[in-house]
């Protein structure tokens, strides 16, 4: 690839990030508007975001990449990402935004009247919310270093500088703006190449199809251990990540809330189309970088490989922008959902302690991604969400569908999904891929069912402690809001 075509990509995309999140700036003028975009964005656009900062370095380059290695094992990731907004949709959508909570520790707190509740689950969301955008500012880093040449750091580093810009400039309004963008951006991206490279070699290469089951990296297949496990990961990883639940709390109402799940459920299973296709290809005709370590540039390094020429140094353009498109607007949902709980608890919930926040949010894991090493994308973003399946997402479906959750059910249970998964990664990190055993590689199969475990036995034990309004509370929670009257 072409650097300087590279560098017009990263160029292009950061300054149409930035020029769209300040004119968010015009219109941002409250403080409800940094933190929820005034509780007014419609299905169709509040959709669009979600799938903007959902859709991140895994979903665009590690699914593809996992294909290239793994074949038809890492369907999982694509077939768990989306049916977890299935989860959403029929679980925490609706009730969730009828709580009338900016954040998650508001929530929690609120349901249980409990400051410690809402102390700890705000340690838990700023854990995830650093676990998350980690491989995010990895996978901008191995983009700038292949499209550009440059060094890796500066991939990292352009995102965090972007990112801060537009979050401090509007907060959620101005992000709402740019995810929207992004989201087309990005199935733009994967779309126009994937059509172009189908059209292309229809003419006289399909007979290489034939070697679409090659395993060029001999890796063995995953076992029904490891699938249920990343499944109940991405299932209920995805109830618990608190940049896509911020979302919900934009909306208008809760039946908006459930339409923009159903949107969303679209615009994913549309987009997972193409890094899959993307993947499939990269099998028959690039299994080179599978060996060589590659796998995740796949997405970045096919239409050069195939086309090449004017026509492939284009498309390439197109899919570094898309590439750029996904880091950024993943961490900006991110470093918006963590700087509403930082400010919020912290710094007094003002619109100067937002954007403080904001730039903590950023810089914190900008330090660790300088620190760690870049596993495969997808595998490092899925353990992620094996840790909020079993630290946040508990304490929320237990929250809205149950009203003997207690205060110390609450604590005890993210405590102790937080300390076997995390323990979990750590360990598994420490003994190095392929020496650790599965069940502690993917952990959730098990850490999900005892963190849910502990939340219920504590809670029955502390009978006591659950709240006194909780009636009132659940009923707030799954009550439809009535119809507004308009005049005739």
């Amino acid at each position: 690839m072409n650097p300087a075509v590279g560098l017009a990509a990263f160029v292009a995309v950061s300054l149409a990030t930035a020029a769209i999140g300040f004119y968010g700036l015009r219109i941002s003028r409250t403080t409800s508007d940094f933190y929820v975009a005034s509780r007014t964005v419609p299905p169709w656009w509040n959709a669009s975001a979600i799938g903007g900062e959902y859709l991140s370095a895994a979903s665009f380059l590690g699914v593809a990449g996992l294909i290239l290695l793994s074949g038809t094992d890492a369907l999982w990731f694509p077939v768990g990402y989306t049916a977890g907004y299935l989860m959403l949709l029929l679980f925490v959508a609706a009730p969730l935004r009828r709580s009338g909570a900016y954040t998650i520790p508001d929530f929690t707190e609120a349901r249980l009247e409990s400051k410690a509740v809402r102390r700890v689950t705000s340690l838990v969301v700023v854990a995830v919310g650093w676990l998350y955008i980690v491989p995010q500012l990895h996978g901008a880093a191995l983009t700038i270093r292949i499209s550009t040449g440059l060094p890796s750091w500066v991939g990292s580093v352009a995102v965090v500088v972007v990112v801060c810009l537009t979050v401090v400039a509007g907060g959620m309004r101005s992000i709402t703006f740019v995810q929207a963008f992004q989201y087309w951006l990005k199935l733009t991206a994967l779309a126009v190449p994937v059509v172009f490279l189908l059209l292309v070699l229809a003419g006289g290469q399909t007979e290489a199809a034939a070697g679409l089951e090659a395993n060029p990296t001999q890796l063995p297949a995953a076992g029904p251990y490891q699938n249920i496990s990343l499944m109940v990961a991405l299932l209920f990883g995805t109830l618990g990540l608190p940049h896509v639940l911020v979302r919900f709390y934009t909306n208008p109402d809760g039946q908006s809330a459930r339409r923009t799940t159903l949107i969303v459920l679209g615009l994913l299973s549309v987009f997972y189309l193409f890094p899959t296709i993307s993947g499939a290809l990269g099998r028959v005709f690039a299994p080179e970088l599978a060996r060589s370590g590659q796998a995740d540039a796949l997405v970045l390094l096919l239409p050069g490989r195939l086309v090449g020429g004017t026509a492939g140094e284009l498309l390439s353009a197109l899919v570094v922008a898309g590439a750029f498109a996904a880091f950024l607007s993943t961490t900006s949902g991110l470093v918006v959902s963590l700087a509403g709980v930082i400010s919020q608890d912290v710094l007094g919930g003002s619109v100067r302690g937002f954007r403080l926040a904001a730039l903590l949010a950023a810089v914190v894991p900008l330090g660790f991604a300088f620190l760690t090493d870049s596993l495969a994308l997808a595998a490092s973003v899925g353990l992620v969400f094996a840790f909020t399946a079993s630290t946040i997402c508990p304490v929320l479906l237990l929250g809205i569908w149950w009203r003997g959750l207690s205060d110390a059910g609450a604590i005890a249970g993210m405590a102790t999904g937080a300390v076997l998964c995390g323990g979990a990664m750590v360990s598994s990190a420490l003994l190095g891929p392929g020496n650790s055993p599965v069940w502690l590689a993917q952990p959730a199969a098990w850490t999900v069912p005892a963190a849910f475990a502990v939340m219920v036995l504590v809670s029955r034990a502390t009978r006591k402690r659950v709240p006194r309004n909780v009636v009132r509370v659940m009923t707030r929670l799954h009550v439809p809001e009535r119809p507004v009257a308009t005049e005739r």
